[in-house]
């Protein structure tokens, strides 16, 4: 038995003869934040995607508390529910309120009572500062507003992980924040696992306890923030940094 939430081993993914992932291997332990940084194109996303099973991996291993999460009866909806999952594009449900788009995971996969999930829906809905909206469709709101909603769903899940997919890349500029200001709030204050594929440096940089640097489907670096930010080992690493620091 090992005491790692996640063990990462040779994990590989190709889609037909295109290798997006190449021998994965790291662990993650209960409680740590990992940003997960690269150019876009390098398999962070299908990292997470492999991760939350959206993707079937084309080889190695990923163990969740010692499980194979693609063994043949490993129940991937009980999975989903402790490993919940914020998107670059909310997904949410355009038909249902923003308080139902809280409720119907809980009333489907937890089998709780409509009355119990709305009360812990309002709850995250306060957290993430959107309350006030729970009557509104996500057509009336805005980027920012439906990303905070996205993740008042996932939390209402209890999940035991939230793999973020840079949440805040589908979002104009001046609606970052307010999606960054509830994350670091989760980072500092709720004790949840978190994996964030982002291009927010200063995210990575103060609220990670790991950063991973991935390039053409590899981790070239995996060390704390301190180290890959101010001593990196990779000239791979301190490249993209400098292009990425220059920006801001």
């Amino acid at each position: 038995m090992s005491d790692a939430l996640f063990r990462i081993e040779h994990l590989e993914k190709s889609f037909g003869t295109h290798e997006v992932l190449t021998d994965i291997n790291f662990t993650v332990q209960s409680g740590q934040v990992i940003s997960i940084i690269g150019v876009s194109g390098t398999g962070k996303s299908t990292l997470l995607r492999c991760i939350n099973r959206l993707e079937e991996p084309t080889g190695g291993k990923i163990y969740f508390h010692d499980e194979d999460i693609c063994g043949p009866h490993f129940d991937l909806n009980k999975y989903r529910a402790k490993v919940g999952m914020v998107f670059q594009q909310f997904n949410l449900f355009s038909n249902m309120t923003v308080l139902d788009n809280c409720v119907v995971g809980q009333t489907r996969v937890l089998k709780r009572s409509k009355s119990q999930a709305e009360e812990i829906a309002r709850k995250y809905l306060k957290k993430v500062g959107m309350a006030e909206y729970q009557s509104a469709k996500p057509d009336q709101i805005s980027g920012g507003m439906k990303q905070r909603v996205a993740i008042a769903r996932t939390l209402s899940m209890d999940p035991e992980v939230i793999l973020f997919d840079e949440p805040t890349s589908a979002l104009d500029p001046e609606l970052i924040g307010e999606v960054l200001d509830v994350m670091r709030d989760l980072a500092v204050n709720s004790g949840l696992t978190m994996l964030v594929v982002t291009h927010e440096m200063s995210f990575a940089r103060e609220l990670s306890d790991r950063v991973v640097f991935m390039e053409n489907g590899s981790i070239v670096e995996d060390d704390s923030p301190s180290v890959i930010f101010e001593n990196p080992k990779m000239p791979r690493t301190r490249e993209f940094l400098n292009r990425m620091l220059a920006k801001h």
